[in-house]
Parts: C-alpha cells; sequence; structure tokens
C-alpha cells in the first residue's frame, strides 16, 4: 500500500491554550496564529451570529496572510448567554465578581462560534455550538478566593471548566469542549462541510 497522503496544515486562529489542547488531545498539531482581530464593534440580530461572526473575522485575518497559504484556518470565539446576554472576558474584578454572584446557583448557556477556512480552495463553513452550563450555590469565601487567581479576567464569562472554577459547575447538557472553547464534534461537522475529514488533519 502506498503511504498516506502527508497531514494538510491545520491553523488556531487563537491565542487560547485550552482550544490548543483541545485540538492536539484529538490528534491534531496545529500552528497558532493570533487574528488580533478588535472584538469591539461587532454586531448581530442574535448571539449565536455574534460569536459565528467573530469567529469568521479572526479565521479570515489569519487566512489572508502569506504565511496561511496551503492551511485550513479554525477561527472561534465564545461568551456566555445569560437570559440572552452576552458576558464576554469582564473588564475587572467588579464586574467578575457581579457576574459569578448573579450565576450562582442557576443556568445559562455558553456559545462558541467557529469558522473554517481552507486557503487551498477558498471553501469555508461557519457556525455555533450551544451547552447549558449549572453552576453550584459556590460559597462567598470561595468566589473571592477565586477572583484572587486572577484566572475570571481571562476567560468568557468569567469561568472556566478547565480551571479552578471547575468544581463550581454542577452540570452540562452538551458538549463539554465547546464550554472550554471549541466544539469538535461540530469541528469535525464543519470540516465535511469543505470536504475534508478528520483524518487529512490528524498528525
Amino acid at each position: 500500500m502506498p503511504p498516506p497522503p502527508p497531514a494538510r496544515r491545520l491553523i488556531l486562529a487563537s491565542a487560547s491554550p485550552a482550544r490548543r489542547r483541545l485540538l492536539v488531545g484529538a490528534g491534531f498539531d496545529p500552528e497558532v496564529i493570533v487574528s488580533g482581530v478588535d472584538e469591539e464593534g461587532f454586531e448581530a440580530a442574535d448571539l449565536p451570529g455574534l460569536v459565528t461572526a467573530l469567529a469568521a473575522a479572526k479565521a479570515e485575518a489569519v487566512a489572508a496572510r502569506p504565511e496561511a497559504a496551503g492551511a485550513v484556518i479554525v477561527g472561534c470565539d465564545s461568551l456566555l448567554d445569560v437570559d440572552g446576554v452576552a458576558h464576554g472576558k469582564p473588564a475587572g474584578e467588579a464586574e467578575a465578581r457581579a457576574r459569578l454572584q448573579g450565576l450562582r446557583g442557576r443556568s445559562a448557556i455558553l456559545r462558541t462560534g467557529h469558522c473554517l477556512i481552507d486557503t487551498a480552495t477558498g471553501r469555508r463553513a461557519a457556525g455555533a455550538a450551544a451547552t447549558e452550563v449549572a453552576f453550584s450555590r459556590f460559597t462567598d469565601a470561595e468566589l473571592e478566593a477565586y477572583l484572587a487567581t486572577g484566572e475570571p479576567l481571562h476567560v468568557a464569562g468569567a469561568f472556566t471548566l478547565d480551571g479552578r472554577s471547575g468544581p463550581f459547575v454542577e452540570r452540562l447538557i452538551g458538549d463539554h469542549g465547546n464550554v472550554i472553547g471549541l466544539s469538535l464534534p461540530l469541528f469535525r461537522t464543519l470540516l465535511a462541510d469543505i470536504g475534508l475529514t478528520v483524518m487529512d488533519l490528524w498528525s
């Protein structure tokens, strides 16, 4: 049998180490090129549309660079949907505290937009994944200790499943990887939409 063709290059248009870990754990070897897209000023009719538009902007910015020629680009953007209000990264500790106090003992929806662009063919596909997150009734002492770590200032919704706030999440309905920042099942579906399989990109 002839040897399999070399894997296609995969570029993650994000500085998120959590997204890269998800891809590496699934057998990929993504390069990282940060898009530099300014997320302010984006508008959409709904929150799934907003995260998808942001993901597309990031993927497009990287796809336009000469060093991305021939690669498959994946861009992602996440936010926490709390009763239709978008919660991205908090602006400071006071905002993070207020958001987390409001989430105690209730549920919200983590939405992540994904956009894939094959720079070799020009084909592209995009979509958004949603996972319901139920939060525990964590104590004030737990909240203050978590705020002191600085972690909530760097993650959408002021929490992350794969960090110190993981114990504050009671249950999920949907894909857990989506909460971390990238839905591998949706990634596979979008690859199929542009004529590729996960095997084409496995390292």
